[in-house]
């Protein structure tokens, strides 16, 4: 039987992507991936995440789907973040194609969210919805692990092509706010790695407009 396991990383983030990985494996694998001591990417340090991340591609086929700042934008005209992940973890599933699936749930309503996967994906397979699933089931740490290096990846090449520090993308990084700051301060303008809709980009938005009335 195969088995997938599918987590984000970077729902909340201002800036950069979020990426939705998954990892299928067949039911006598997951022992191994328990062996290997893969745990909630949360959890785990930098280095030791993309360690594992090379493990977890030796046993498993791993698909990770990229949802730019853009396309976040432009899906939040017409439904909520949480349908967003909905519809990305569909979009991982059907690549995947496993006969079942344990997913980190996006809505405060476990069971909510796998009904909507369930509906959307429009195949029989076997979902089990959990929240903190990735602390629970190990073949979702693995998908926590791949999304999140991957996420770290880009963050790591943004900063890069811009020669800045930008944190790590979230509201609550201070690394972040004074990047985001300072970025509208220079161009007068938010960036198109930022994500426009989200609040804490009006905000800086705000913040600026106001400082030049004074």
């Amino acid at each position: 039987m195969k088995i997938a396991g599918v987590d984000e990383a970077g729902k909340g983030p201002v800036i950069g992507p979020m990426i939705v990985a998954g990892v299928v494996v067949q039911d006598d694998v997951l022992p191994i991936l328990e062996r290997m001591g893969v745990r909630d990417s949360k959890a785990i340090s930098p280095k030791k995440r993309e360690f594992l991340a090379s493990k977890i591609r030796e046993v498993g086929i791993c698909y990770t789907l990229e949802v730019s700042p853009s396309d976040i934008d432009a899906l939040r005209k017409r439904i909520t973040m949480n349908e967003i992940v909905v519809e990305s973890y569909v979009k991982v599933l059907k690549q995947l194609k496993p006969d079942k699936a344990f997913l980190d749930a996006a809505d405060v309503d476990a069971n909510r969210f796998a009904k909507n996967v369930q509906e959307r994906y429009g195949k029989n397979i076997k979902i089990i919805s959990e929240h903190n699933a990735d602390v629970r089931y190990p073949l979702v740490s693995a998908a926590s692990i791949i999304a999140k290096v991957k996420r770290d990846e880009t963050v790591k090449e943004l900063e890069r092509l811009l020669e800045k520090n930008i944190g790590s993308g979230y509201p609550s990084d201070v690394r972040t706010m004074c990047f985001l700051d300072d970025w509208i301060q220079e161009h007068r303008s938010l960036p198109s790695f930022v994500r426009h809709s989200w609040k804490t980009a009006k905000n800086a938005l705000k913040r600026y407009e106001q400082s030049r009335m004074f």
